[in-house]
């Protein structure tokens, strides 16, 4: 077997069985490609993990393209892609179509039921995050005060305002904890570091022409491809916090509704795979510009380019960048940003989209019970909200 068809079979089967979020799915490529298989040892393991959480974009996305890229080479990256999200992104398109064709059950009660499910789901992240990576005093003052920006100023730019400020005051006020040092001498990367060059060069000519390619005068299909790019460029903290990212590109556009862009957001949630196959599902289902099966494949793979670009960009000269220490103070700040813009789409979307009485509030404590307390799956809180939904609400 060739190691390209190595890559893929491996990464085809966790993107088929990999329930439970990010955090979980670092927990399949352990127990599979360092217990199991041995394709790396375990120090150069954690490496690739310390690597992809200081970077922005889908971060066990990264590690599986950063696994594939050591084991076959550049080409092995993009299998480890490809069979990774394959499943739960032909999942998402066939919702999208099945939904566009009976509009009419965004009527039924099983879909307000994934809304309220959303709000369960996006509160366990925002306790998560909170406690990983804002536990202290003034990161969490930092997020909080991120969160009212978020609110009070309603455009994508205050959301790249608030990662900006974010840093700054990481790297300025907040000291990073004592286990924030990384070792970088472990992660040996066998790839071409002239071929890594240019795809970090083709990566900043893609961000500086972003303003450029989402002016109002540009075509909607421009627009939006550019709206994905920059939220797969920008976006940190992992799956969750596209979310909000998203939600301001595509929603005050018109180009989709709130209650069918949260839709499709519950239904991720009861998927194997990566959270970021959520843009099949938007890419088919937008009202102007991309749509059908060719806009699913274009939105996400916009929203997945800078996360390959970035990694296999950085990833060979990682032995010498993990020393800068300047870059990991600032994403101390910047990760605190970030829990502080998902609290803020908790409320706005999700929250006042979702619960319209005590009937969801009721419905939305219990599938927080069953998240944080009775340690369910994501997949299976969805499932029975659209459940109790379709009895309830209908």
């Amino acid at each position: 077997m060739s190691s390209l068809l190595e890559v893929f079979l491996q990464f085809f089967v966790l993107g088929c069985t990999s329930f439970g979020g990010p955090v979980a799915h670092l927990g399949y490529f352990h127990e599979r490609f360092v217990l199991r298989e041995h394709w790396l040892k375990a120090d150069a393991y954690s490496d690739l993990v310390a690597l992809c959480q200081l970077l922005p974009g889908p971060s066990s996305s990264q590690v599986g393209m950063g696994i594939g890229l050591i084991r076959a080479g550049w080409l092995g990256g993009l299998a480890a892609w490809v069979g990774f999200t394959l499943p739960s992104a032909v999942l998402m398109v066939v919702a999208a179509a099945l939904l566009s064709s009976q509009p009419s059950w965004f009527a039924d009660g099983w879909v307000h039921g994934l809304l309220v499910a959303a709000v369960a789901v996006v509160a366990q992240a925002v306790v998560s995050l909170q406690q990983k990576l804002a536990p202290d005093r003034e990161r969490a003052t930092l997020m909080a005060l991120s969160a009212v920006l978020v609110l009070m100023i309603p455009h994508a730019w205050a959301q790249l305002l608030t990662l900006a400020v974010g840093g700054l005051v990481g790297l300025v006020v907040i000291a990073p904890p004592e286990n924030a040092s990384l070792q970088s001498t472990r992660l040996v990367v066998p790839l071409s570091r002239w071929l890594a060059l240019v795809m970090l060069g083709f990566l900043w000519v893609l961000l500086l022409a972003l303003p450029w390619l989402s002016a109002a005068d540009r075509p909607i299909v421009v627009q939006q491809l550019s709206g994905f790019l920059r939220t797969g460029a920008l976006v940190f903290g992992g799956g969750h916090v596209v979310l909000p990212l998203l939600e301001q590109t595509l929603v005050p556009h018109g180009w989709i509704g709130i209650d069918q862009f949260l839709t499709g957001y519950g239904f991720a949630q009861a998927l194997p795979g990566p959270m970021f196959s959520f843009a099949a599902f938007l890419g088919f289902d937008l009202q102007a510009g991309l749509h059908g099966l060719g806009g699913a494949l274009l939105a996400i793979t916009a929203l997945f380019l800078p996360s390959f670009l970035l990694i296999g960009g950085i990833l060979p000269f990682w032995s010498d960048l993990g020393r800068l220490g300047m870059m990991r103070r600032a994403l101390v700040g910047i990760n605190a940003a970030v829990v502080g813009i998902l609290l803020a789409a908790f409320f706005q979307p999700v929250w006042q989209s979702a619960i319209r009485g005590s009937a969801e509030f009721s419905l939305a404590i219990t599938a927080f019970l069953m998240l944080i307390c009775w340690k369910q799956p994501a997949w299976r809180v969805v499932l029975f909200c659209a459940l109790v939904g379709g009895l309830i609400f209908s």
